[in-house]
């Protein structure tokens, strides 16, 4: 199966906004990703914006030919903004508003009632539904009774574990994988994944329907070019990928 690669380009958001203005532009390079070859475009706006703002997911759904992903803590206005802008997945973070970037999946059991009722309208309104999940199989198991469609599994512990050199850490997601895919659900995955570890990743989590990368692919396009770059990981995500 091929496995679709969606840019998060949350990362031209923030180097906008350092300096004001409109450079570098967000939509023009959500056009671009898509004719350098990526199958979809992410972004992930927060309560604060300071990177992607709540206007350019407005601005980006006219442009956005390929797949929309808005990610996110699933709070009144970031529901409502999903439900106005109608992406193709929607994928549910349990991001506390003072954090860096995510660092945790869902707690399915937990959370069920919660989930249930944000996933139902979401469905109801033909967006599939994608949350974020640790590599847990408990957590994986849980994800059904919330009605999703898909998990995305949080990838920061392979991706450290794997600079360390231990490829032992991707078992957890392999069997996280196939038991979801077992279970009904599809298998998107992110975090920390780039062009040393993608290829690893893919080789050995079966039924990998979806990846969203944007920090490293970004600043991997500093020193190869972007459109060099997202065609580096189209390969590495095929098949017949290289490491």
């Amino acid at each position: 199966m091929k496995t679709k690669l969606s840019v998060n380009i949350n990362k031209i958001a923030t180097l906008r906004n350092s300096r004001g203005g409109n450079m570098p532009d967000v939509v023009a390079f959500g056009r671009r990703v898509q004719e350098y070859g990526a199958d979809g475009v992410t972004i992930h706006p927060r309560p604060d914006e300071r990177h992607i703002r709540y206007a350019d997911a407005y601005a980006l759904r006219p442009v956005v030919t390929t797949e929309f992903n808005i990610e996110g803590n699933p709070i009144p206005k970031f529901i409502d903004l999903v439900l106005d802008v109608k992406p193709e997945q929607v994928t549910l973070v349990p991001d506390d508003p003072n954090q860096l970037t995510s660092d945790h999946g869902w707690d399915t059991v937990k959370h069920k009632n919660y989930l249930q009722e944000i996933i139902a309208e979401f469905k109801r309104n033909d967006i599939r539904t994608s949350i974020f999940v640790d590599p847990d199989l408990k957590m994986v198991k849980g994800a059904v009774a919330t009605g999703t469609d898909r998990i995305e599994l949080y990838t920061e512990s392979y991706a450290a574990e794997y600079a360390k050199g231990n490829l032992d850490e991707v078992r957890k997601f392999t069997d996280s994988a196939r038991l979801a895919h077992q279970l009904g659900l599809g298998i998107n995955a992110g975090h920390d994944l780039n062009l040393q570890n993608i290829a690893y990743f893919k080789q050995n989590v079966p039924h990998l329907a979806e990846v969203s990368i944007g920090h490293a692919l970004i600043v991997e396009s500093l020193i190869y070019g972007m459109e060099n770059v997202i065609g580096m990981y189209q390969n590495k995500l095929a098949d017949t990928g290289r490491n």
